[in-house]
């Protein structure tokens, strides 16, 4: 009997992955370079702009709880969710970093004119620029907070048997 299958799409409709760094610059390098990983296996290829703005929002998030989340002993989290909408070839991604350390929770503007974000330096104002929304909370499963931004890529590579890149 003949069986004809249909390969699974690249990108799930959802899919996600989770893992914690040592709360260092090496741990937020890793993450990065992980994420960057796991995004060109999703679809959204090295060198393109979406894949860099990704890789830039994690690297930003990442660094932000080394260096104000940091927590002697303790690790942090990244965990990347994707979301793609189905019949459609967009792929929202939501970046979110969780650390130990409560007490400085950083807050997005209300509206453009309301200004800048309450923090020091650059690092979320990138991400405010660059995301489709970020925000914080507060971490439900111990102390510390959750910082997370959504970037939403609007095509998406398709990897499968006939479709491999070469």
């Amino acid at each position: 009997m003949n069986r004809t299958e249909q390969p699974a799409p690249a990108t799930p409709a959802h899919t996600c992955f989770t893992l914690r760094f040592s709360s260092t610059p090496r741990g937020a390098r890793l993450a990065r370079r992980l994420c960057a990983e796991r995004l060109d296996s999703w679809g959204v290829p090295y060198g393109s702009d979406d894949h860099d703005v990704l890789s830039l929002l994690v690297s930003e998030l990442t660094a932000n709880a080394v260096t104000h989340g940091h927590v002697t002993g303790r690790d942090f989290r990244v965990h990347l969710l994707a979301h793609a909408a189905p019949g459609t070839p967009s792929l929202t991604v939501r970046v979110e970093v969780t650390d130990t350390r409560g007490d400085a929770l950083p807050e997005p503007a209300a509206a453009p004119a309301a200004g800048p974000v309450r923090t020091s330096g650059r690092g979320l104002l990138l991400v405010e620029a660059l995301a489709d929304r970020w925000g914080c909370a507060p971490r439900p499963d111990g102390p510390g907070k959750t910082v997370r931004a959504e970037y939403t890529v609007a095509a998406v590579a398709r990897y499968g048997p006939s479709a491999a890149p070469s």
